[in-house]
Parts: structure tokens; sequence; C-alpha cells
């Protein structure tokens, strides 16, 4: 039945090449971007582009006052409280990671993913802090690690709360990052033939089963995610979880693939606050 819906949702929508059209091939971040926004506004002319930021709840008055409701009294918080006690313990040296990132890692997350023209490739916020413990003598963390990476994630994204994204993309190495990201977004893949873009472009603000499709644009501010209460879900989780359900074999977390695909993701919400670490169903 899942399958049967799915493949009726796929036949009855337009093709790619119109999503493809909405982000064009070598634009600036920028007008890719814009490009976007001018498709959701035609398509939904009363939700606002600041609303973005809430995913999907911009389609359904309902299920945002459920969340407004839910964020009063997170379910989560011994989660984040987790994650900040992990940020606060010394490392064996003494030092912290507040003394070997930017600002005290402090309003810092809405630049992440960069581009390292050092590395030659898009560095995470999880590849920095995996660099900054084994700086200070520490092993590095599963990105995959929701208790772990996750947890220290969610919090250090809650200090960049408000923060504008502003992810950049300069120089040629960096824009080859880029375009490699958008490739992947916007290309179809796995047993069913899906791209991202099919259900966060195309679909986006429709129902598959019962769910509403969140917009490309917004998502990237609100990743790690806490959904049905406490299971804590980063994006290149999630990014994993949806390659599994086209029937594609994802790739590795944390590879040029997947940093290159967040790098691309990430720029399409620049210019809107961060709000991590925040409750979705």
């Amino acid at each position: 039945m899942k399958q049967q819906i799915i493949m009726k949702l796929l036949t009855g929508m337009a093709g790619l090449g119109m999503a493809l059209g909405v982000a064009t091939a070598h634009a600036s971040p920028e007008q890719d971007k814009q490009d976007l926004i001018r498709y959701f506004t035609s398509k939904y002319p009363n939700v606002k582009v600041d609303d973005y930021v809430y995913g999907a709840l911009a389609f359904d008055p309902d299920s945002k006052a459920q969340y407004d409701a839910i964020m009063e009294f997170p379910p989560f918080d011994s989660q984040i409280d987790a994650g900040r006690k992990m940020w606060e313990t010394p490392f064996k040296n003494g030092k912290t990671y507040a003394s070997c990132l930017p600002n005290g890692g402090k309003m810092i997350a809405g630049t992440y993913p960069m581009f390292d023209e050092a590395k030659g490739k898009v560095v995470t916020l999880e590849d920095v802090v995996n660099d900054c413990r084994v700086a200070n003598g520490e092993a590095p963390l599963k990105t995959s690690d929701a208790k772990t990476m996750g947890a220290l994630s969610a919090y250090m994204r809650s200090l960049s709360d408000g923060m504008i994204m502003n992810i950049k993309v300069q120089g040629p190495k960096a824009t080859a990052a880029y375009e490699e990201g958008k490739k992947t977004f916007f290309r179809r893949t796995g047993q069913l033939n899906f791209a991202c873009a099919t259900c966060h472009v195309q679909n986006a603000g429709t129902r598959l089963r019962s769910e509403l499709l969140s917009p490309v644009v917004g998502q990237a501010v609100h990743w790690p995610v806490f959904r049905g209460g406490d299971t804590l879900v980063t994006l290149q989780n999630r990014y994993t979880g949806c390659f599994k359900m086209i029937r594609a074999v994802p790739p590795a977390q944390d590879s040029t693939v997947m940093n290159d695909l967040e790098y691309f993701h990430s720029a399409m919400s620049n210019g809107l606050p961060m709000k991590a670490s925040v409750f979705r169903k």
C-alpha cells in the first residue's frame, strides 16, 4: 500500500526538469535561493518566507499551534542538557571545546558547512568539533552517533539560535563542491527514482500519506531535530533515512557526497535565522 501511494504521487507530479529549472545550472547560491523562493511564493502566496524556518508547519496552522505548545515544555530537555555537560567537560589536558572554536563556539553554526581551502573540501560543524577533540588528544566522535555527537551538536547549535544563516561559496573549488551538492539534491536515484527535489521542491506543501512535505528553503536552520518526542535526528541522519526510503544506497555520513549536499542544502537557507534543536513529528 505504501509503495502504491508513493508511486501514485510520483507518476502524478511534474517531471524533475521543472525542478531543475527552479535551480539553474551553475547559478550563484543567491540566485538559486531566490529562484526557489519565487517558486514557493508563487505556489503558496499566503505563506511568508520567514515562516519556512518551521518547515512543513508553515503550511499547517493547527500543527504549528501544537508545535508551539510542545516547545513551551520540550520533552527533550534532558538530551540538550547531556550535550551541555559534554560541552562543558574539560578534555584531559584541561582545555574545552570553547577554547579551540571560533568565538568560543557561540554564534558560529550558521556559517557551517564551509569550504576549507587548506583541506580542499567542505567541512561541517561536526568535523570542526572532531578536529578540536583530536587537537586536544581526544578520540574523534562518530558523526552518526546521536547520543554523543548528536547531543553535543544539538547543544552547540542552540548557542547559535537567532544567528542568520550565512553559508559562503567563494572560489572555484568551493563553487565546484556546491555544484556537486546541487546535483545530488536534484538527481533521481533509487528504485523509486526520486530526488530530494521531488519531495522538497516539486511537492513541498503537499501530503505524502499523512505527512506534509517541507520546502528546501528554511530546512537547514532547525537541525538536529527531536522527532516524536525525544528521538534526536541530525541532518545527515535524515539524509540517510531519505536515501533508504527511496531504496537507494546512502552515501556514508561525513563523506564528500553528504557534506557537499549539506553545503548546497544549507546555502538555500541563507538569510534565515537558526532555530536549532526543535520538535518535529
